[in-house]
């Protein structure tokens, strides 16, 4: 009896992340729907997950291969290669997947005629409270807009790479990721471009460690906001007014304070009410003191770090017009 062809290929690309593939592994193991493989792409790690796979990978349909390091991008191309599937599943290797994720999934594909999708992403009861007060800076309408799979969003919804998949017919068209800060949205917006449907599928969520410190987090969301800027020149229509909130805001959050400083004490105000606001927004959320007041912390670094990213990137590489064509510093990176 020849093996079965997995539906879903799930593909992950791992740097130095022993214990997060351990916990994903597991959750792996856990699915009530079974038909799906999982490639594992060790990118080029000083710490390889070779244990973990060993421990954690028993009773999967588990491919773990290595490679030297050239980026995640060209980690998951790697695995693309070697996927059997007929759709191919991206996750981060810092999520946990829920025991009915492919059952939600298969169920929601089913009656639908989506070519790619994504699902949210939200904080496991198990993770810290630090990282429970990052997940809501990066999922509350009040710091994003709810652009990661909200109930309600100020952008269409793009599909993001800790929790996407697409048809192999999507990427015979489309080809890969391209070796690039926000390599997710471009290959979203070029799936869009090519005319295949893109849905969200809200059943379809995991849960997402994301960085366990605030150093760690707005070095992450300062390179978000500086890529924004690589995908409007990529994508001169893509930059909407949600994307440019942050950067203003930093700007109003200045003038507020230099105002409230050498004018009046009432220009504090609306800082206070904002932060006020996410502090309630997130007490109601998570139900935790001590996660709301991290919550404003965690929202101040968000919205200070991707817009701080965004104004430099806007500054160098649209007034200065500094760097090289985006174009050709994408195929530098050796993306397709």
């Amino acid at each position: 009896m020849e093996p079965q062809i997995p539906k879903y290929s799930v593909i992950v690309p791992v740097y130095n992340r022993n214990d997060e593939v351990a916990d994903l592994l597991t959750s792996l193991s856990a699915q009530t729907y079974k038909n799906f493989e999982v490639i594992l792409v060790e990118d080029g790690s000083t710490q390889p997950c070779t244990e973990a796979v060993e421990r954690c990978g028993q009773g999967l349909d588990l491919t773990y291969r290595h490679k030297s390091n050239e980026g995640r991008s060209i980690a998951r191309n790697c695995g693309i290669e070697l996927a059997k599937g007929e759709w191919l599943i991206f996750f981060d290797s810092d999520c946990v997947i829920p025991p009915d994720y492919f059952g939600n999934l298969d169920k929601a594909l089913a009656g639908s005629a989506l070519d790619c999708f994504g699902g949210p992403d939200s904080a496991h009861s198990s993770f810290s409270d630090v990282q429970k007060a990052i997940n809501f800076a990066m999922t509350s309408f009040l710091t994003t807009g709810g652009i990661r799979g909200g109930k309600v969003s100020m952008e269409k919804f793009t599909p993001r790479s800790f929790n996407m998949g697409y048809t192999r017919k999507v990427y015979d068209r489309v080809g890969g990721f391209r070796e690039m800060f926000s390599e997710d949205i471009d290959m979203s917006m070029r799936i869009r471009n090519a005319g295949f449907n893109i849905g969200l599928i809200r059943p379809a969520a995991v849960y997402h460690k994301r960085r366990v410190d605030f150093k760690k987090f707005l070095r992450q969301v300062y390179v978000f906001g500086m890529s924004r800027i690589t995908l409007k020149l990529l994508y001169p229509g893509s930059l909407k007014a949600v994307h440019t909130l942050p950067a203003l805001a930093v700007v109003a959050g200045i003038l507020c304070l230099v105002l409230g400083c050498m004018v009046s004490p009432w220009w504090f105000l609306p800082i206070g009410v904002y932060l006020l606001a996410i502090f309630i927004a997130a007490l109601a959320s998570t139900r935790s003191l001590k996660i709301a007041l991290l919550a404003v912390p965690a929202s101040v670094i968000q919205i200070g770090g991707y817009g701080c990213g965004f104004l430099k990137a806007w500054f160098s590489k649209i007034v200065l017009g500094r760097g090289r064509n985006i174009n050709e510093e994408i195929e530098m990176r050796r993306g397709k």
